[in-house]
């Protein structure tokens, strides 16, 4: 994957076309076997400053740089936050309600903390809106395609989700270990599947999605 720095272009524009902030927003923890979905949503407005050096989307980041860069990022943003839907919200209602649910979460999070977030626009990464399928009352989400490499914003989002993902995933490890969670984040590494056979499913499991016979 090519390096990309991300810049302010879109949301500027979006501020400039009236929007009383904007909001990115990524997801985290989509394709893993355990722990949770969560979705990082991150508000800047015009009263923003220099945006850290070397942010960039989470993907593209090692984990030592991710782990120094989220605070800097937390600091950076007006507000911040990261909804969480668990594994078995994940079993109950399908990964895409659980996406908008963690959204939602962290959405009320933003509000709490007085955010207008009626009077924003998200920037939302990728090409669907589990958003607004999520809301009572819809919201004003622009989906973009690589947002998460393009917006800063959104950049911002990724590396505060990703790290505090992380972190709940290593600390599950310490509590429950043999899993490898600490290195694949729950994810369906060969370790992390040898270690579901050996051992069976947790409560961090994505029971729905997992194949191994008994």
């Amino acid at each position: 994957m090519a390096v990309c720095d991300p810049t302010l272009e879109v949301e500027l524009g979006l501020l400039a076309d009236g929007a009383s902030c904007v909001i990115g927003c990524d997801e985290v923890g989509r394709g893993a076997l355990a722990g949770p979905v969560g979705v990082g949503v991150a508000a800047i407005d015009g009263t923003l400053g220099t945006m850290p050096v070397g942010l960039r989307d989470s993907k593209m980041l090692s984990q030592p740089r991710r782990e120094a860069l989220a605070p800097l990022a937390v600091a950076w943003v007006l507000h911040s936050a990261v909804g969480l839907a668990s594994a078995s919200e994940v079993d109950e209602i399908g990964i895409i309600a659980a996406l908008g649910l963690a959204g939602k979460r962290a959405l009320a999070e933003l509000f709490a903390a007085g955010v207008d977030v009626r009077g924003s626009v998200v920037l939302l990464d990728g090409n669907d809106d589990y958003l607004n399928k999520a809301l009572a009352t819809p919201l004003s989400v622009v989906t973009r395609i690589r947002a998460d490499q393009d917006c800063a914003s959104v950049s911002a989002a990724s590396v505060i989700a990703k790290v505090h993902r992380d972190g709940l995933m290593i600390a599950a490890d310490a509590a429950t270990p043999g899993y490898g969670w600490a290195g694949n984040k729950g994810y369906g590494s060969a370790e992390h599947m040898a270690a579901i056979g050996r051992l069976g499913p947790t409560g961090l499991h994505r029971k729905s999605w997992l194949t191994i016979s008994a």
